[in-house]
């Protein structure tokens, strides 16, 4: 257990559950070192912790850092160099276009997959009110991916679908501790975000300050979607608070870094000296509360500062398409 601040009052935080192609440079130090690791209905209800995903089944943490022989490192090796040959040659779509809601975390945790691939992506922003960008689509939630015509739902299966298709040969999780902190993200993370983003009348609008420069919409329908859409949130955050039984959203939002940071276990990234799909899970959702008021208090009162700035190094800038 440990306390963290919060507003001044000491809260107990107890410990709950606890990549991409690497550089070539980096492989051959692995190689010499030998040391590798085991590694919303009207509102999108996937966006605001409503996901009909149900849990993975729980396991325990099966993949520590430890020392291998120099031939499994080498095989290693050979395999990274495999996912890399796959990524830029196998897998070289031409058209990657994401329907979204630029505040969604569920969409940037898409976007953080793609920024971190190197596949290049258009977007459509989505009017979260009347949703009129994805009329064509029986499926009425966003994230919406299509690649090269195929429409992809739903981010885990999104990424899931990517990643086969950039590594053919290789399962989609390296591990069960990948798996399971991937299911932790969906299942527990996003549900104590709409907590806190829309935590105060302000801080709702605060949130919705996007709809303002993203997408084409009119005027008018910037504003209705703006100011309607935090008056919504706000009833929404309140509601999922009682069903989470969230009583303090900040320190849940603490205790969630916090757990987060301890499942690292000294380690750089969970995938160890490269993040995984658990990693860029994580920082999918959390990037966009990360310049809001939510996301600087989270980075002040608790450890996950260090690993969210390596992790904005390693994802890098956004393969994004401007239009």
């Amino acid at each position: 257990m440990r306390r963290v601040n919060v507003n001044g009052v000491a809260v107990l935080v107890g410990q709950a559950i606890g990549g991409g192609a690497t550089a070539a440079s980096a492989n051959r130090q692995r190689v010499l070192q030998a040391a590798l690791y085991g590694t919303c209905s009207n509102f999108n209800s996937e966006r605001f912790g409503l996901s009909s995903r149900s849990a993975p089944p729980s396991v325990t943490n099966g993949c520590v850092a430890g020392t291998k022989s120099f031939s499994a490192a080498a095989t290693s090796l050979a395999q990274d160099h495999a996912h890399a040959h796959a990524h830029s040659h196998k897998f070289s779509p031409k058209d990657v276009v994401l329907y979204q809601y630029e505040a969604c975390p569920f969409c940037n945790k898409v976007k953080a997959f793609l920024d971190y691939y190197k596949i290049p992506y258009g977007v459509v922003e989505v009017n979260p009110i009347n949703k009129k960008e994805i009329k064509w689509s029986d499926y009425k939630k966003v994230p919406i991916l299509k690649v090269d015509g195929e429409q992809m739902v739903d981010s885990s299966d999104i990424i899931d679908k990517l990643f086969q298709k950039l590594h053919p040969d290789n399962p989609v999780a390296s591990g069960d501790e990948e798996t399971k902190w991937r299911g932790w993200v969906d299942n527990h993370l996003v549900h104590v975000l709409s907590p806190n983003i829309y935590r105060t009348t302000s801080e709702a609008i605060e949130s919705f300050d996007y709809i303002t420069t993203h997408g084409n919409f009119s005027f008018t329908e910037r504003i209705i979607a703006k100011y309607a859409g935090a008056a919504a949130m706000y009833f929404v955050a309140k509601n999922l608070k009682k069903k989470h039984n969230i009583t303090n959203e900040r320190a849940a939002l603490y205790e969630a870094a916090e757990t987060w940071v301890d499942a690292l276990k000294g380690r750089k990234f969970l995938g160890g000296s490269n993040p995984n799909l658990a990693d860029l899970a994580v920082f999918g959702v959390l990037r966009p509360i990360r310049h809001l008021k939510s996301g600087k208090d989270m980075v002040q009162h608790t450890r996950i500062g260090d690993w969210y700035t390596g992790m904005e190094s390693e994802v890098g800038e956004s393969s994004r398409i401007k239009a």
